[in-house]
């Protein structure tokens, strides 16, 4: 019976969508985003850098633009790491870095006090070199990180603009987060889960988009942990029917990303990406190889998925994964 309601309301879902105004989705925006994020001037964005903190001043401009609600009254949330003072020529091993937050309000009186997550992780690995986590460590050259995740925030602000232009809040409150320190250990998700603004049991789904932005010629989109939560996999499944996305499904499979974080502490957890590539953690991973077409579609499927979780009419419930 469960499965026969999931599959009618994503169904009525998809033809909903299919009505809905001009949508703000867009390969030039996306590609925006990333060209910035993986510029130069931000010098690969190793957390605790000026460059990481201007990334996410970025990120935080485009949530206020888009109405995001704020927790503490702040966008920031800060933390302090330690660093090897070698890498990226760190004058301490104690640096400050933040998650950039903040969140729609639900618009079911019941429901609204849940919560599902959306993230994506904006750190890299600045010059690399020695101690850090680049594949070319005798090579000290900006490590720009266009896929890894550029991609993500360029998708994660896509979605949220979709979101801001619809004016139709989903029945579950979201919360828009980008993690720093991703890279040195899921050291920002950690500290969310952590220091959580709300109740630890409201938090019901966690949705995580890293390398999102090089869609192959199969157009392949990975997924593992769709059988973290109930009718996960018949939900991916079926959004990627007309999506113009192949998406592989796994139940478990669950990663390494910033996304494992929640599932270690019983939260439901997606991982998305779109594959590896002999540019990861080098410094050739630049916008010039990204898709921004693919990210696009992979940004729309992600909207699609986010929208039906929220709007959830069965409880959404904890399913651990061999």
């Amino acid at each position: 019976m469960f499965k026969k309601t999931l599959f009618l309301s994503v169904v009525a879902f998809i033809a909903t969508e299919k009505g809905t105004a001009q949508s703000t989705f867009s390969s030039e925006t996306f590609l925006k985003h990333d060209t910035y994020l993986a510029s130069d001037k931000l010098e690969g964005r190793l957390a605790g850098t000026k460059g990481n903190n201007e990334a996410a001043a970025y990120i935080r401009k485009y949530f206020k633009k888009y109405g995001l609600k704020k927790f503490n009254d702040n966008y920031f949330q800060p933390f302090k790491i330690f660093i090897k003072p070698d890498i990226n020529k760190m004058k301490s091993d104690s640096v400050s870095t933040q998650n950039v937050v903040g969140y729609i309000e639900g618009s079911d009186e019941n429901l609204k006090k849940e919560y599902i997550v959306i993230g994506a992780h904006y750190d890299h690995w600045g010059w690399g070199g020695k101690g850090s986590g680049s594949k070319k460590k005798d090579t000290l050259a900006i490590h720009n990180g266009a896929d890894d995740n550029a991609s993500g925030v360029s998708a994660l602000l896509s979605i949220l603009e979709e979101f801001h232009h619809n004016k139709t809040a989903p029945k579950r409150s979201i919360i828009f987060i980008s993690f720093s320190a991703e890279e040195e250990g899921l050291l920002g998700s950690k500290y969310f889960v952590n220091h959580l603004p709300i109740a630890k049991n409201a938090v019901k789904v966690m949705i995580n988009m890293d390398m999102v932005g090089r869609l192959n010629d199969k157009k392949e989109l990975y997924m593992g942990g769709a059988g973290t939560f109930p009718g996960g996999v018949e939900l991916m499944k079926k959004l990627g029917e007309g999506s113009g996305l192949n998406p592989i499904v796994f139940a478990g499979d669950v990663g390494g990303s910033d996304h494992v974080t929640f599932y270690k502490n019983d939260i439901s957890a997606i991982g998305l990406h779109t594959g590896g590539h002999p540019q990861y953690h080098t410094p050739e991973d630049d916008t010039a190889l990204i898709n921004s077409e693919g990210g696009i579609l992979v940004s729309k499927y992600i909207y699609n998925a986010l929208t039906a979780i929220a709007n959830y009419d069965q409880p959404l419930t904890f399913i651990k994964q061999n």
